[in-house]
């Protein structure tokens, strides 16, 4: 895929998703912005010559890849539900 295809396809799922913005975040919401949000760095850190915007965009990049792992991590799943919930995703009580 080219670059302006990328960037095409990344322009296109933002103007999806502030259609559909009604002042809610939620956590799958979240998560797709901070993926956009990495494939556009990705693809500036892939551009750039300039030394000095260089390392700042990596630096961002690694931030963001960061906060990504983090998302990853506390994602939601029967393990952590019913700490987070406090009764059991299945409703049994076990």
């Amino acid at each position: 895929m080219t670059n302006d295809a990328s960037q095409q396809d990344s322009t296109a799922a933002r103007t999806r998703m502030n259609e559909d913005d009604h002042d809610l975040l939620t956590f799958g919401e979240a998560g797709e912005r901070l993926r956009l949000e990495i494939a556009d760095t990705r693809a500036q850190v892939a551009e750039l010559t300039d030394p000095a915007a260089l390392q700042k965009a990596r630096a961002r990049l690694a931030g963001l890849e960061a906060a990504a792992q983090r998302y990853r991590e506390r994602a939601l799943t029967d393990a952590n539900f019913e700490k987070f919930f406090g009764y059991s995703p299945t409703g049994d009580g076990s």
